[in-house]
């Protein structure tokens, strides 16, 4: 269906399901639309009335972006940039360091552009910065560190997984690993500096999305699932969840 269609259908009387499907990230979510619109209340920054749900509503949200942006581009090599003397306490500093290193990288790799993410973190001495990022390509550890210039690299392809496993399962769990730092500056406030990304990405490389609709939920996982030519691999829905409160939802994922 298209965005067109999909926009007349949600404007007009007609309840149902609406799935956002990201084809090359092999997932999407979606929920149920009700045949009565409501008109969203805008709620200012800092001012929402449960400030730690809304904290883990961002993250969640962001855990998704994330592991989406990873999968889509098959980032399956995980990697640390750390400092020697030196060592960085700066977040403005870390990340233009970060910045310039993946300028350079590519440069140094042939000049095209490459996917990548990265993920800035306070060590545990709260204090001191270093660098989690993904690629999606080989690039000698070598030329990594030459590039970064500023201490100790670490890079390793994510392998340990189940037998039949793929490379957008291994980026699906280097996103796992870099959400837990992205999550602590939602959760940890001492950890957010106001102002400044909580990571950044490649620009150009975001998964883009269909739009589903249908009249119950198995019907537009079942056409996703058409599209894939299989099951989904996992699958959630909000009716298992005692404590959901909000419109009834769904997310699904399928293997590769």
């Amino acid at each position: 269906m298209s965005d067109a269609r999909l926009a007349a259908v949600l404007s007009g009387p007609r309840a149902g399901w609406a799935l956002s499907l990201y084809p090359a990230a092999a997932e999407g979510g979606g929920c149920f639309v009700s045949s009565r619109r409501t008109v969203p209340t805008y709620v200012p920054r800092g001012q929402a009335r449960d400030p730690q749900r809304a904290a883990q509503e961002a993250a969640r949200r962001a855990k998704s972006k994330l592991r989406r942006y990873c999968a889509a581009n098959q980032l399956n090599r995980l990697g640390t940039l750390t400092y020697g003397p030196p060592r960085c306490t700066d977040p403005a500093q870390v990340r233009q360091h970060a910045g310039l290193f993946f300028r350079a990288l590519r440069a140094d790799v042939g000049g095209n552009p490459m996917p990548y993410v990265w993920v800035p973190e306070l060590h545990k001495d709260r204090v001191h910065f270093h660098v989690h990022f993904a690629l999606g390509r080989y690039v000698p550890v070598r030329v990594i560190r030459s590039t970064w210039g500023r201490g100790h690299v670490d890079i390793r392809q994510l392998s340990d997984l189940p037998v039949g496993s793929g490379a957008i399962d291994e980026a699906r769990k280097a996103a796992g690993y870099l959400s837990k730092y992205v999550t602590k500056t939602f959760l940890d406030p001492t950890t957010r500096v106001p102002g400044m990304h909580r990571y950044d990405v490649a620009q150009g490389f975001a998964p883009q999305s269909v739009r589903l609709w249908g009249r119950s939920a198995d019907d537009v996982v079942g056409q996703a699932s058409e599209m894939f030519g299989q099951s989904p691999a996992r699958r959630w829905s909000s009716a298992d969840e005692e404590a959901w409160a909000g419109p009834p939802a769904i997310w699904a994922q399928w293997g590769r």
